[in-house]
């Protein structure tokens, strides 16, 4: 083990032992009572000797500054920070200094957590400071974090290369604590879209991840065994199927956050595993479902910035309502300037090739459509926008049109060029929707591997008799990334799924 530590790392073992040596437990198992925090003190304390005379604080070191028999510090917790003064004669007011001249100045480093009890002051140059009388070690750091330096306003040595800090995020967190905050605005969108929901009543659930057949969406699962049955699972790609049978079972409104599976690539819109909330209303249908997406994101934006317009990249995304709306041909119709609304699969085909897209045989008619509108439309909506009336071959699950022959009541919201969200009118004609499998079916045998699969025990719930209902899947990741001006995907999971990483062993 030693043989691969470094030289900081060695000393800091050897600091540990000494620390050991002198009688203190380096991780003690006392409770250390914290009485205040840091974004209190520096928010309210205002330079009265009589706020906050006996404050107890815990944080990581974060800066020291010896010098000599006194010495000053920044500790760091929650995300903020603050300057300690600790003088020699204070921690130490016995004979033995100790803790002091040995501990503190020679064992004690930066990442180092300890715990300081004192009075809040303000220093000669109005910096708000914590004036220790006790100070207690509570974890020894034995890696020695990446130190940023600035001066002259420059930042040096800043731990910003992505592979390390997605990999190492609790790194990330403690030396850029900026970070914490689109986590935070990520937990406030999750709580706004709950509270939104509950408020209208809908019963939040929670449906099985390991399904026995994966269905209600377009996508290639991950595989599983159950050694106990015997029997072959696969982690969900979508809740739809599941939330649908509890509607059938008379819940007039259901909702989950969700996390989903999806066997596929990954890139800073993509990660294998992903969180979305999907929705189902009874007696409802994809008109009145787009308008409560409206009502929704916007306040969404709303509790988080404080008003719908929100920042991200170059651009000034507004929410507020109402979105513009295309349906699918007016928008390949626009962006293209090719009607295809009346093409075969070969024309499509065709089509396609003319406009620099990339087809292969394996693709149907709706699969053409769908690349056409994701590489030519797609990227061109920034503004919040619906996109409805897709054609039947794309929506195996939804409702045929009311008066649009070969298309279906569906929509999804795009905004800054990706999907945020996917809606039906649902299909709850059994007969209908056994011939929409069956055509899946199809399609897999072509080579589709994201083609669905037939599942007889969904058909014999809405074989029952499922009410009209309006379904909702709203892409938590990719909202997440739009609300916190996040470029990539990453950038919005606390752990996102890395590549292997390489061992010395493999590098040599």
């Amino acid at each position: 083990m030693s043989d691969h530590l470094s030289d900081l790392e060695i000393q800091r073992r050897q600091s540990l032992t000494e620390i050991q040596n002198l009688g203190i437990e380096p991780y003690p198992a006392d409770l250390f009572e914290v009485n205040a925090n840091i974004d209190e003190i520096l928010e309210k304390f205002d330079g009265d000797k009589h706020k906050f005379e006996n404050v107890s604080l815990a944080g990581r070191i974060m800066t020291r500054r010896i010098m000599g028999n006194a010495s000053f510090a920044v500790i760091q917790s929650g995300g903020e920070r603050i300057q300690i003064y600790i003088r020699r004669d204070d921690i130490c007011p016995d004979e033995d200094k100790t803790l002091y001249n040995i501990v503190f100045k020679k064992h004690l480093d930066i990442g180092d957590i300890i715990g300081v009890k004192g009075h809040v002051f303000k220093t000669q140059t109005g910096e708000t400071s914590v004036h220790v009388n006790q100070l207690t070690l509570l974890t020894k750091s034995l890696r020695p974090l990446p130190i940023v330096k600035e001066k002259d306003g420059e930042i040096y040595d800043a731990f910003s290369d992505p592979d390390l800090r997605y990999r190492q995020r609790y790194v990330d967190l403690i030396v850029n604590p900026q970070v914490r905050k689109a986590f935070i605005q990520r937990t406030m969108l999750t709580n706004s879209i709950r509270s939104y929901l509950n408020n209208k009543g809908y019963l939040e659930v929670e449906t099985p991840i390991l399904q026995p057949l994966y269905g209600g969406a377009a996508a290639r699962p991950f595989k599983t065994h159950h050694n106990t049955l015997d029997m072959t699972l696969y982690l969900r790609i979508a809740n739809e199927l599941y939330l649908k049978r509890l509607i059938v079972g008379g819940f007039d409104g259901v909702y989950e956050f969700a996390k989903d599976f999806r066997n596929e690539g990954m890139s800073r819109f993509h990660n294998p595993e992903f969180t979305q909330v999907e929705l189902y209303v009874a007696y409802k249908d994809y008109n009145w479902m787009m308008n409560l997406v409206e009502e929704m994101v916007e306040k969404v934006a709303i509790d988080i910035h404080g008003t719908t317009e929100v920042r991200v990249g170059q651009h000034l995304i507004n929410f507020k309502r109402p979105w513009k709306r295309f349906t699918m041909y007016e928008a390949i119709h626009h962006f293209t300037g090719v009607d295809v609304s009346e093409l075969t699969e070969d024309e499509m085909a065709a089509a396609a090739k003319s406009m620099g897209v990339q087809v292969d045989k394996t693709m149907g008619r709706g699969k053409l459509i769908d690349e056409i509108f994701g590489e030519k439309c797609e990227p061109q909506l920034i503004q919040p926008t619906f996109i409805t009336d897709y054609p039947v071959e794309m929506s195996p699950l939804a409702k045929k049109h009311r008066t649009k022959p070969g298309l279906v009541e569906r929509f999804e919201g795009i905004c800054n060029g990706k999907e945020i969200c996917n809606a039906f009118s649902e299909l709850n004609d059994p007969i209908d929707q056994r011939k929409r499998f069956e055509e899946q079916l199809e399609l897999g045998r072509r080579g589709d591997e994201e083609a669905m699969v037939l599942d007889e025990d969904f058909l014999r719930a809405i074989e029952y008799g499922m009410p009209p209902t309006a379904g909702l899947g709203i892409g938590i990741d990719r909202l997440a990334m739009i609300m916190t001006n996040s470029n990539s995907i990453q950038d919005v999971l606390f752990f996102p799924q890395m590549r292997p990483e390489k061992k010395e062993s493999d590098q040599e």
